[in-house]
């Protein structure tokens, strides 16, 4: 049985969960949450935290998007290794991984629902400074890295990937962060992100902030 995976394509860790999926050449199938029955009410029963993704292999619920990639990892040891073998690289790509997601991500999307009204949109500044801290440490971290952990794609660049696309729509990364854009145009180019990302394109209208041109 194919794995189910339960998402909406313009969610970055849907995204970042599918571009596992995709770079393992996992086989899935998805099941749209835009609110519409029965897909809704089966999710419901399915997960009542209601947080998404969520993937079924069988009769095995699986839930969060690092976990998912985990599990597909263990699941499927072949192709690209997304965790490395050695103990002490898989720490350090959990770690990054935890970066993007705590202080990448998380900030970005505080902007984006005090400016819909479900926050306090008078800590803007405070998140934006957030950001501003996170990508001058992503400056010093990257140096000459090509990928964010070790020395191939992994767990942390699926992160990386949605994290730093709406990041940069929402408080621009700065120009002086080269290494920075750099790994951001090669996260872009990577082709199992660049599905993930192609397959959001129609929800686009749907990002609050707007989509700018030229920066996807």
């Amino acid at each position: 049985m194919a794995f189910v995976l339960y998402e909406h394509p313009l969610s970055s860790y849907c995204q970042k969960a599918k571009t596992a999926f995709y770079e393992k050449g996992v086989p899935f199938e998805t099941r749209m949450l835009d609110g519409s029955e029965p897909v809704a009410s089966e999710f419901a029963a399915l997960w009542p935290i209601g947080k998404f993704p969520v993937a079924t292999d069988g009769e095995r619920l699986v839930f969060d998007a690092t976990t998912i990639i985990e599990y597909l990892d263990a699941r499927f040891p072949g192709g690209t290794p997304l965790l490395p073998a050695d103990p002490l690289a898989a720490a350090e790509v959990r770690m990054l991984d935890r970066f993007f997601d705590h202080y990448v991500n998380y900030p970005q999307q505080r902007i984006v629902v005090g400016r819909i009204g479900r926050d306090d949109a008078s800590r803007e500044a405070q998140w934006r400074a957030a950001l501003e801290t996170a990508y001058d440490w992503l400056e010093a971290w990257l140096g000459k890295r090509e990928w964010a952990a070790g020395d191939g794609f992994s767990l942390a660049d699926c992160a990386a990937a949605p994290a730093l696309l709406y990041a940069d729509w929402t408080h621009a990364i700065p120009s002086r962060h080269q290494a920075l854009h750099a790994y951001r145009a090669r996260l872009l180019a990577r082709p199992s992100y660049a599905r993930a990302l192609n397959e959001a394109r129609p929800y686009r209208h749907m990002f609050p902030l707007g989509a700018p041109e030229g920066r996807d």
